[in-house]
């Protein structure tokens, strides 16, 4: 189990901390250039991700496995926005026949 901290801490930590900045950096512009709302949904869960490597890689790097065990919860919690968010976006489908989150304004009463 040590083994693993090893291999990360020969990778420098600003090669992480670029990583983590490119995925949030795409995640961002996905959420506001698309209208698709799968898309959009996959830019969230990019955005979480590029915060899990870097929790990842601090914790490693610090020999604290608090970080390890917050990654564990934000996919926890990942895992069940995606379940509540594809039912959601499964009921719009069958009301209006489109995913486009720019017409969303139809559903307001």
């Amino acid at each position: 189990m040590s083994e693993i901290p090893e291999v990360i801490k020969q990778i420098p930590l600003i090669n992480y901390v670029l990583l983590a900045t490119m995925l949030f950096i795409i995640g961002i512009v996905g959420v506001l250039i698309r209208r698709n709302a799968i898309i959009v949904f996959m830019s969230i869960e990019l955005m979480l991700n590029a915060v899990n490597v870097l929790l990842i890689a601090f914790s490693a790097y610090r020999s604290d496995p608090h970080g390890q065990v917050f990654v564990f919860f934000i996919m926890a919690v990942a895992a069940a926005e995606v379940a509540v968010g594809l039912a959601i976006i499964v009921m719009i489908y069958r009301n209006i026949r489109t995913i486009d989150i720019s017409l969303l304004d139809k559903l307001r009463g």
